[in-house]
């Protein structure tokens, strides 16, 4: 790495910071001088107290100058300091701060390890605790490179390393944002709170910029196996981000503080910020429910496969399209010889055909005969090229006798995916940019189809990801929501159990059945307390037939929307406030000529 990624992620001594200079002027924290670099507790690190904690640290000497047992003159140990053990202790933090993050991917799916996130947090926090802004925001940049590098890997299949590289890194450079909040806000009283609300605040901006924002890998996405599922259906995936962050945050607290002071009040309240997440998502079980409210309904969802994997199958667009006809004509022979049961209503993946059934009669024709033969409505997904214009991403309701009836265009549409921002400039990089030669452009209304009576929200793909996009469908009228997706793009990668996890998560957000119908794999039913009761094998194709409970109740994230995401963030807006209170009170107090704690 850089010397400048490295002196920011921490390795310069910890300086005095404004605020306990204040405190120690105006006699606070319970009486305690505390001074930065300064190891009262024998951890070797600065203890970056707040008031009210009872911690008493000695000051220097003189200004500028380390206190005896500091990391400059000493190791933890006490021993004297020797290079190589300053070089180790130099790089300590940094290194900490990229296995922390390679720690959160390891807890997301298809892993079911979601108890080691607050472990990579806790661990997040240790490398940032004390650390000035500029050494957060290095930390966190590193830590962002440890968990998004392993993470979206999927993003290289097909186009080579550029777009993971750049794409990674971009996010990284936004989590590095989020770092450099965290040590802001880190000297604060009860700092485990306010740096979880900062947390939800950095992926609150992730979701939403640039380019329309990429909310891939928040925390709550890795939680669909998790104890603290519940609080999904409470306050939505800001709340599920904020419990994991805030339990993560006050472990390590709870650690630090314990092993200073092993019988003060402050270590019991530190540890509350650990039981408070878990206690909520436990109260919060009562809201997960698949209780069939407005009866059941019998499903069906399609995976024709497609003859190969990567970017080339849009070049077997009739084979795919054939691929979801037959399949579905199989499904109505085993609907006849009583094999399985005949659905409501079936629905296809995204691009099941990418040919244009209004403009191309012979795609028209091979829909028409598959959904007749099965005699029940069919959601297809097509793309649509007018004339003018950009394509669109469109799912068509089919009706076995009327023939098409509805259109849901897909609202949020994937940069470098489905458009290309910048274009020209893009180019320089990969010639692969050329492979959109025309953008899709969004659809404005949320689609809600009436399937058999049941109402199907479709939210196609990539949307799912978007918290919106997903209750905006709901509030429409969703009994069910449907997630049609094609996922062959990204072969056998992991992304598509991440997205099978996100799908999880809204099942429990809005208490509704969700169906995954995929182009290669894996499609799943989803019930509404999360579980997965059918699933497929990736590259084969298969049909899924289940019952279903019809639900249309609200849970609180449905009817609060993004409410508690906007609290949280008027908490962390909170934090920075204090901070710079704290240090405006500083500079003045230093101008009165009020002496500085060392």
């Amino acid at each position: 790495m850089s010397s400048s990624v490295t002196r920011a992620a921490g390795n310069e001594p910890p300086q005095p910071s404004a605020a306990a200079s204040t405190e120690a002027a105006n006699g606070t924290a319970n009486g305690a001088v505390t001074s930065e670099g300064t190891a009262a507790t024998g951890t070797g690190q600065a203890p970056g107290n707040a008031p009210g904690t009872g911690a008493v640290t000695s000051a220097g000497s003189g200004a500028g100058t380390p206190a005896a047992g500091t990391p400059a003159e000493a190791g933890a140990d006490g021993a004297p300091a020797t290079p190589l053990r300053r070089g180790a202790a130099r790089f300590a933090r940094p290194v900490l701060a990229v296995l922390a993050g390679a720690l959160l991917y390891a807890s997301f799916p298809p892993r079911p390890l979601w108890w080691l996130a607050p472990f990579a947090l806790a661990l997040l926090a240790g490398c940032l605790h004390g650390r000035r802004a500029r050494a957060g925001f290095g930390l966190g940049f590193l830590f962002g490179l440890g968990y998004l590098l392993p993470l979206l890997v999927w993003t290289s299949e097909g186009v080579g390393p550029v777009p993971w590289l750049a794409l990674a890194t971009l996010e990284a450079l936004l989590i590095g944002l989020t770092g450099l909040g965290i040590a802001l806000v880190g000297r604060l009283p009860a700092w485990p709170l306010w740096a979880a609300a900062v947390w939800v605040a950095g992926e609150a901006l992730r979701a939403r910029a640039p380019f329309g924002g990429f909310p891939w890998g928040k925390l709550a996405f890795g939680q669909a196996d998790g104890l603290f599922l519940p609080l999904a259906a409470l306050g939505g995936t800001p709340l599920l981000s904020f419990a994991v962050a805030l339990c993560g945050f006050g472990l390590y607290e709870a650690l630090r503080v314990a092993r200073a002071h092993p019988r003060r009040t402050a270590a019991a309240l530190a540890a509350l910020t650990v039981a408070a997440p878990i206690g909520a998502a436990l109260a919060a079980r009562p809201l997960v429910s698949d209780a069939a409210e407005d009866g059941t309904a019998v499903a069906a969802v399609i995976q024709g496969n497609v003859p190969r994997a990567g970017f080339d199958f849009n070049a077997q667009r009739r084979a795919v399209l054939d691929n979801h006809a037959k399949r579905t004509v199989q499904l109505a022979e085993d609907v006849k010889a009583g094999r399985v049961p005949k659905p409501d209503f079936v629905v296809w993946p995204e691009n099941s055909s990418d040919i244009d059934p209004f403009t191309q009669p012979d795609a028209y024709d091979v829909i028409d005969k598959a959904v007749k033969a099965i005699g029940v409505p069919v959601a297809i997904g097509s793309v649509l090229v007018p004339e003018s214009g950009p394509l669109r991403n469109t799912m068509i309701l089919w009706d076995p006798v009327k023939g098409p009836t509805d259109t849901y265009d897909k609202r949020k549409i994937q940069p470098f995916g489905e458009r290309m921002p910048m274009r020209s400039f893009v180019r320089i990089f990969s010639a692969d940019v050329d492979r959109v030669r025309r953008d899709f452009g969004p659809g404005k209304e949320p689609g809600v189809f009436d399937m058999a009576g049941s109402g199907v929200g479709m939210v196609t793909c990539y949307e799912a990801a978007f918290d919106d996009a997903v209750r905006s469908t709901v509030r429409a009228g969703a009994q069910v929501i449907a997630v049609p997706s094609n996922n062959a793009t990204f072969g056998r990668s992991q992304m598509t159990y991440q997205q099978l996890a996100m799908d999880r998560i809204r099942a429990v957000e809005h208490s509704r059945s969700v169906l995954v119908p995929v182009t290669s794999g894996v499609s799943a039913v989803i019930r509404p307390d999360g579980t997965i009761v059918q699933q497929t094998r990736m590259f084969t194709a298969d049909a899924l037939v289940a019952e279903i409970p019809l639900r249309s109740a609200e849970t609180p994230a449905t009817r609060f929307g993004p409410l508690p995401e906007y609290v949280l963030l008027a908490i962390a807006a909170g934090g920075f406030g204090w901070v710079l209170a704290r240090r405006i009170r500083a500079r003045r107090a230093a101008g009165a000529g009020t002496p500085e704690a060392s």
